[in-house]
């Protein structure tokens, strides 16, 4: 920081009134939170999606553009459904996809683990779940994985241009009070996860087409979390 003195025509968080401040640490406990709990489910419901424990960049590119060696239930089953089975269920129903997910093995084992774990989701109620009730409809989700469709994406897509960029304003409205010294830094943080929620979204689409663009994607995300963590503690301190 410099001696330069704060511009008059702005207040920054020493010149808030007490209530303002009570507002807006209530507001970034809050938000602060969510974004935890938001990072904790990309990290579960896409990590593992290759067989190996973590999200990686692999992780990234079958999530998006699928994957020649595994299924869309396979991957689902080591990803973001891992925790919905029972450990021994889930081994059994990966067994069964691998070994050519055979007839007589689901009417014989496989149905009833699906009726008794997936069924209350799965039933072909809900048009964004994939419908597991018969084994026609299964048919669907042992083919090779091909990632997210397109329809999935759009509407994914304005949830979260919509939703992140109400939270990043709300947030950079609140580090905007702060004292942050050169100016420059303080701009060009505030600008950073609005480009990177940008390139995230659309980096989705690039890397169905083009996988190893899966590297734009956790990096645009990487930048996200450290610009709110970064506007989040300087807000806090001051």
């Amino acid at each position: 920081m410099s001696n330069k003195p704060i511009h008059r025509l702005y207040r920054h968080v020493q010149e808030l009134p007490v209530s303002m401040r009570v507002l807006f640490s209530s507001a970034l406990m809050v938000l602060g939170l969510g974004y935890a709990f938001a990072a904790l489910y990309v990290f579960t419901a896409h990590s593992g999606a290759d067989g190996e424990p973590g999200l990686s960049v692999e992780d990234i590119k079958i999530t998006y553009s699928g994957s020649t060696e595994t299924t869309v239930l396979e991957t689902s089953l080591q990803g973001a459904m891992s925790g919905m089975l029972p450990q021994r269920d889930l081994a059994t129903m990966l067994a069964w996809v691998r070994e050519g997910a055979d007839k007589t093995a689901y009417t014989e084992e496989i149905e009833a683990i699906i009726e008794d774990n997936c069924l209350s989701c799965h039933d072909g109620s809900n048009p964004h779940l994939s419908n597991l009730d018969g084994y026609e409809n299964i048919q669907t989700v042992v083919a090779t994985d091909t990632g997210a469709d397109l329809y999935t994406l759009v509407r994914v897509s304005h949830i979260h241009l919509f939703g992140l960029t109400f939270i990043f304003f709300l947030v950079g409205f609140i580090f905007s009070h702060a004292y942050v010294r050169p100016v420059w830094v303080k701009s060009l943080i505030i600008a950073a996860p609005f480009a990177g929620v940008i390139v995230d979204v659309l980096g989705w689409y690039v890397t169905k087409v083009y996988p190893p663009f899966a590297w734009g994607v956790l990096i645009a995300g990487l930048i996200n979390g450290l610009a709110f963590a970064v506007m989040w503690v300087v807000s806090m301190y001051q």
